[in-house]
């Protein structure tokens, strides 16, 4: 099923393109990487999905509605900062996704935790950068969502903390569901991936299969990446 569908998506800002003229189709059960140097249009596209941004021109679907309220009940997002009130507590904020999301898996979300012995008294305030974007990104998984955006999610954490948020996204989405990842680290991302996207100054350079790709070029995702976008 398509889930996220662009017909010549354009964005601007005052008289700079974002994005320019992008045609995309992401079809369910997928985990797409979206690649692409700064100012390539990677958080815009998200955004756009989200509702936050609207377009200048062009079109897009998800999952064959216009962005909006009722879209908003089928994506799950997760944002490239911190978004949570640093005040709150995990039970409450346990608490606030539940009253927020009518499919949000409470019980998911307290085993995950659990599993990594982050506790629920605690104000995020009082935890690590890597604790932190463990929790966003549990609350994030956790929502039983059509799909995910997930704007940077291992960005500044550690290695491990990095292998347990990618085994996170894998084992926390349905069949037929689409994960959609944008993300610098493509070396640590690529391993996950059914697709990439490569965005280049607001267009799309390409969009493949992430195996066919890396028969084709005889290299990783991540070294073709360097080939392309090489100073």
């Amino acid at each position: 099923m398509n889930m996220i569908e662009c017909k010549n998506l354009t964005k601007c800002y005052g008289k700079v393109k974002a994005l320019d003229q992008v045609n995309l189709t992401l079809e369910s059960g997928r985990i797409v990487g979206l690649a692409g140097p700064n100012g390539s249009g990677k958080t815009t596209l998200i955004k756009l999905i989200e509702h936050l941004l609207v377009p200048s021109s062009g079109e897009i679907l998800v999952r064959g509605m216009a962005p909006g309220k009722e879209s908003k009940r089928i994506v799950s997002y997760l944002p490239d900062r911190d978004f949570l009130p640093e005040d709150m507590k995990l039970e409450t904020l346990l608490d606030m996704y539940g009253d927020f999301y009518t499919d949000f898996n409470r019980s998911k979300a307290q085993d995950m935790l659990e599993n990594l012995d982050i506790q629920g008294k605690r104000p995020l305030k009082k935890m690590s950068k890597g604790t932190r974007e463990k929790v966003q990104l549990i609350l994030t998984m956790s929502r039983e969502a059509k799909i995910y955006l997930l704007d940077e999610p291992i960005a500044g954490v550690d290695p491990a903390t990095r292998d347990y948020i990618l085994s996170t996204i894998v084992s926390n989405y349905s069949e037929d569901a689409l994960v959609l990842i944008s993300t610098h680290l493509i070396a640590d991302v690529e391993k996950v991936l059914d697709e990439v996207i490569f965005l280049k100054e607001g267009r799309v350079f390409l969009h493949r299969n992430a195996d066919d790709l890396r028969t084709e070029q005889q290299m990783s995702i991540d070294g073709y990446f360097r080939e392309v976008f090489k100073c």
